[in-house]
């Protein structure tokens, strides 16, 4: 372990001490102070804050699409990649009070495969069941680090479920061709196995002290989130009119279908699904089409005052951010997970101060 400095959070006046071996985010969040984040790999720029005072900071690599070196010599600063060398004061441009102050204890643990299956073409519907401890605390839209064995290496995915006695977990995850967990996930985990994990994680949650309408835009596994944040609205009757939008490519890219549209039978306020392909040809389709931003455009006027979920691939997220602001929703109620993938050429990569 290396020597500790303290880093206070402004507006909101929160101090914690960070070791110098962890990162700014990490500190936070074992001392329960959940700080706005995605993918803890200096790729989303979730977390980019602004260093008020203090200049000794030490960086993992990150890309410069999310903290650009003008950005960094200006003092913004990536927070789930900057490591403390002295005491600091951090400005939070983007956080919430409600989630701040309500972080979950990271939690590690041993998960027992329940199922691995194929949902799509190239989408897997792992479950696994929590081995020790019996339990780990998350809320409804927040996702955990798999270790991959013999690696080192972790991947995060997000909870599809809600919390439950049975220790079950969800998950709905994409196979790329080359990826490490993915290939690990469609050749070799079989029921039974035991993986390593760690979670809580994310903040893409809902905010339970607002009644508004709600807004959720989804592609790709960006579906495990906002089922678990449709799951939660079910199960416990929240009464806020809800709109999902998703957008496939194909037909084939579709999955859950049948359980989101009988989602509407169980929300006590209006609830309608929205999907859309991007590439039809040849299905046998008659819903909408075109990208699932050009989608929301069309089909809403007016979101003044609506809160919105959007989760899955960085340019669809930048997207319908875009879309959402012209349509009236304050940046601020827009809440998202970008689901980068691990892997960073030369040129996009941070390094060290």
């Amino acid at each position: 372990m290396g020597e500790k400095h303290i880093v206070r959070f402004e507006p909101v006046g929160i101090e914690i001490e960070a070791d110098e071996d962890q990162t700014i985010l990490r500190a936070a969040a074992e001392q329960g102070v959940q700080l706005m984040h995605g993918c803890k790999e200096g790729q989303c720029a979730a977390c980019k804050s602004f260093v008020l005072e203090g200049e000794d900071i030490e960086y993992d690599s990150y890309s410069t699409f999310a903290l650009p070196d003008y950005e960094r010599e200006e003092g913004s600063t990536l927070l789930c990649r900057a490591h403390a060398y002295e005491d600091l004061t951090i400005e939070l441009l983007n956080y919430d009070e409600e989630i701040i102050r309500s972080g979950l204890p990271l939690t590690k643990g041993t998960v027992e495969v329940v199922s691995n299956e194929a949902v799509t073409h190239d989408m897997r519907h792992l479950v696994v069941k929590m081995v020790e401890p019996s339990e780990i605390k998350f809320f409804p839209g927040q996702y955990m680090d798999f270790t991959i064995p013999g690696t080192g290496e972790s991947r995060s995915f997000s909870m599809a479920n809600t919390p439950n006695r049975d220790g079950l977990l969800e998950f709905v995850i994409k196979i790329y061709p080359d990826g490490l967990f993915s290939q690990f996930l469609s050749e070799t985990v079989s029921v039974g196995d035991h993986l390593e994990v760690e979670a809580p994680f994310g903040t893409c949650t809902l905010r339970e002290s607002r009644s508004s309408d709600l807004i959720f835009v989804g592609g790709g596994a960006g579906m495990a989130p906002i089922l678990g944040l449709l799951r939660s609205l079910a199960e416990r009757q929240v009464e806020r009119k809800a709109t999902f939008y998703y957008g496939a490519r194909t037909a084939k890219d579709l999955c859950f279908s049948s359980e989101i549209e009988a989602l509407g039978d169980k929300l006590p306020s209006d609830f309608s699904y929205a999907p859309a392909l991007s590439e039809p040809d040849g299905d046998d389709w008659a819903g909408r089409t075109g990208l699932i931003t050009d989608v929301v455009q069309a089909e809403e006027t007016d979101l003044t005052g609506a809160d919105a979920y959007v989760c899955g691939p960085p340019p669809m997220v930048d997207a319908a951010i875009a879309t959402l602001t012209k349509l009236g929703v304050k940046e601020s109620n827009i809440f998202y997970d970008k689901f980068t993938t691990t892997g960073e050429t030369a040129d996009e990569a941070g390094g060290a101060a």
